[in-house]
């Protein structure tokens, strides 16, 4: 995989005027004080307080960027960013109101136009499970397929599959109809990648739009009908298309990537060099999924330790078969990096191997909001992955399970859903300690045994990427045996 723009794009980052980048290289593009940075029909856009509840009982309150409906007035209501962009990669959370509807400008030439024609294309914001827009009762949606959410509009439909998928009740967030938007009321993490005439729309953790503009003159002969004069726009403005809907974002970041860039070196992926004397696990290569890597599965018990030690050669023989075929079918190497689907029949991932003391680096990403993930040491859950911005208020990293030892981290250094953190986890014996980001999140606590609390942890077993349900990505796995 080629990753020759990386430099580029670090440089273009360093360059860029709006203060504030992230750990992967992205520049925020909304300040949370006012519309800094955006022009356009700034009278109908601002910022707003938004109150976060989370589990462990606090509350929050956090600016997001909102669209108020009532102050529409005259023309369009399109709030768009003063720069213009070529190739780039934005994320951003957003939260869509019952029956709403908003859009995303993708390379306007200004705020004046309808940017879904004169703009490269807009990609849809929709509450997709409104019944405005689908019949829940019938089972039928009420508008064309490329008219929902992430769907290049008029042009290229989003993936609209997503029905009884989900693990342990998980389809009860969705909006409904097949959609990977969340319901009315939950937040929803999207990426979007435009280089060249292609684009990529990942919703949810889920790639939903893939399509390549260059098939179409914009003439007329896009499948909606219509003329799109602006299709291969090479440069513009990115925007929100207020529709008369209260929809709020927050946490708005981009991050330009150079004009010969590709869509095939776009992942986040960044290989770092394995550290000297570690062993890689994982960097990126497909065949590394299977060459160092087993499959997890719940049936029989076998993701306990113990039934496994005490069942013959020939059972974990045959429940290996298993494990692996859920391996097969749900965890994937994708953009150079390690992805679980979180979809009914996959289950966590182990290492081939089993380690006794051990240091280990792994890169981990959730891209969900209220996401949740982990880390087993020696077959024992877990060193926690979750959100703790939008979730619990209490950071990744602690040893969930302990009951009598801490469970909890020293402090929140979690990044932003969507951007990469990296776990630095050292092992000796029974005790465990965590670096998250550069900061010490477990100091030398002993890993209590879940499976039975009467014995110590085990002293020699395998290492498992947990699933909890909720798409994740891993990269940059390297370990030590100590």
């Amino acid at each position: 995989m080629k990753m020759t723009f990386c430099a580029a794009a670090a440089a273009m980052v360093a360059m860029a005027a709006v203060a504030e980048t992230d750990s992967d290289g992205f520049t925020s593009l909304f300040n949370g004080k006012d519309l800094t940075g955006w022009t356009g029909a700034t009278h109908m856009y601002g910022v707003e307080q938004y109150k976060v509840k989370l589990n462990n009982g606090t509350e929050k309150t956090e600016p997001v960027l909102a669209c108020f409906p009532d102050r529409r007035g005259n023309g369009p209501g399109n709030l768009i960013t003063e720069k213009e962009y070529e190739n780039f990669i934005l994320r951003f959370e957003f939260m869509m109101p019952k029956n709403g509807n908003n859009g995303l400008g993708i390379r306007t030439p200004n705020a004046n136009v309808d940017a879904a024609y004169h703009g490269m294309c807009e990609l849809q914001l929709l509450d997709d499970g409104g019944d405005a827009y689908y019949d829940a009762a019938a089972k039928k949606d009420k508008l064309k397929p490329y008219q929902y959410t992430g769907s290049i509009y008029g042009i290229v439909p989003s993936l609209r599959d997503n029905a009884g998928k989900q693990i342990w009740g998980k389809d009860a967030n969705f909006a409904g109809g097949g959609s990977y938007l969340r319901k009315v009321g939950m937040w929803n993490f999207e990426e979007v990648k435009v280089i060249g005439s292609e684009i990529e729309v990942y919703l949810n953790g889920y790639l939903i739009t893939k399509g390549d503009v260059s098939k179409w003159k914009g003439d007329g002969d896009t499948p909606d009908g219509n003329k799109h004069p602006g299709l291969h726009n090479k440069k513009g403005h990115i925007g929100w298309l207020g529709h008369g809907s209260h929809v709020m974002w927050k946490n708005i970041r981009i991050r330009e990537l150079p004009a010969d860039a590709k869509m095939g070196d776009t992942c986040p992926c960044a290989v770092k060099k394995c550290p000297e004397g570690f062993t890689v696990l994982f960097d990126g290569d497909a065949q590394q999924l299977k060459t160092n890597w087993k499959g997890v599965t719940t049936e029989d018990g076998f993701d306990n330790p113990l039934v496994r030690q005490k069942a013959t050669a020939e059972k974990r023989a045959e429940m290996q078969k298993k494990a692996d075929a859920g391996r097969d079918a749900h965890w994937h190497v994708r953009n150079g990096v390690l992805f679980f689907d979180g979809y009914k029949g996959g289950y966590s991932l182990a290492t081939k191997k089993d380690y006794k003391d051990f240091e280990l680096w792994a890169d981990w990403r959730t891209m969900s909001i209220t996401g949740d993930s982990g880390l087993y040491l020696r077959g024992s859950p877990q060193v926690q992955i979750w959100d703790a911005h939008n979730q619990w208020g209490i950071g990744s990293g602690g040893l969930y399970n302990n009951q009598k030892n801490p469970s909890q981290p020293l402090l929140v250094a979690d990044n932003q859903v969507g951007t990469w953190n990296v776990f630095h986890v050292k092992m000796v014996g029974e005790k465990v300690t965590v670096w998250l980001n550069g900061k010490l999140v477990v100091d030398d606590v002993t890993l209590e045994n879940y499976w039975d609390r009467k014995q110590p942890i085990f002293p020699v077993e395998q290492l498992e990427l947990q699933c909890h349900g909720d798409p994740t990505e891993w990269r940059n796995v390297f370990i030590r045996e100590l």
